[in-house]
């Protein structure tokens, strides 16, 4: 009888064992950095030691342009933020991992055609990179594309407006309308 109970007690741990190697795995929640083997250049900055900054610092979350195009003109709550890491090609990171030196051709590629720009932090965490002047970057006056492709795949501090909803996270970057 002892030994038929301890099958049973044995044969429950191996179950139990094989189902959670059975069960999903989690992706994308960890917070950690997709393929951190995939580096930035040496001489394209650290995270100690940003290799350019981006964007202005503004007495205001939201430019007269963004407040005036928000729905009874009143823009989505944002706070002042700097913050640093990689400028990524947002579609690639996502889709398949991509960052970093090795991957610098092909985002700047897709940065040029319009794929987001992105930007991603030490601990993992990913922000989408857009202009904040809503009316000028809506009507192509902006600059800040260029700027993004001037320093794709390297580490930037940015200075903008941070905003979410729900699981998104952007960073709305002042300073880049043409002139």
């Amino acid at each position: 009888m002892t030994k038929a109970i301890l099958s049973s007690i044995g044969a429950v741990v191996i179950a139990a064992g094989l189902s959670a190697q059975d069960a999903p795995k989690k992706t994308g929640s960890s917070g950690a950095i997709l393929h951190p083997e995939m580096t930035v250049a040496p001489d394209a900055g650290t995270y100690d030691k940003p290799a350019a900054t981006m964007g202005e610092k503004s007495s205001e979350p939201w430019s007269a342009t963004t407040i005036g195009a928000a729905v009874d003109k009143k823009a989505q709550p944002g706070k002042a933020v700097n913050v640093t890491g990689e400028i990524i090609d947002l579609s690639c990171y996502l889709q398949v991992g991509k960052h970093g030196e090795k991957h610098k051709a092909c985002g700047t590629k897709c940065l040029q055609a319009g794929q987001p720009i992105g930007l991603l932090t030490k601990s993992g965490a990913v922000y989408m990179l857009m202009e904040e002047e809503h009316d000028p970057r809506r009507d192509g006056q902006t600059t800040f594309r260029q700027a993004a492709i001037d320093n794709f795949a390297k580490i930037v501090e940015v200075t903008g407006t941070e905003t979410s909803f729900g699981e998104y996270k952007a960073i709305f970057v002042q300073g880049y309308v043409k002139k």
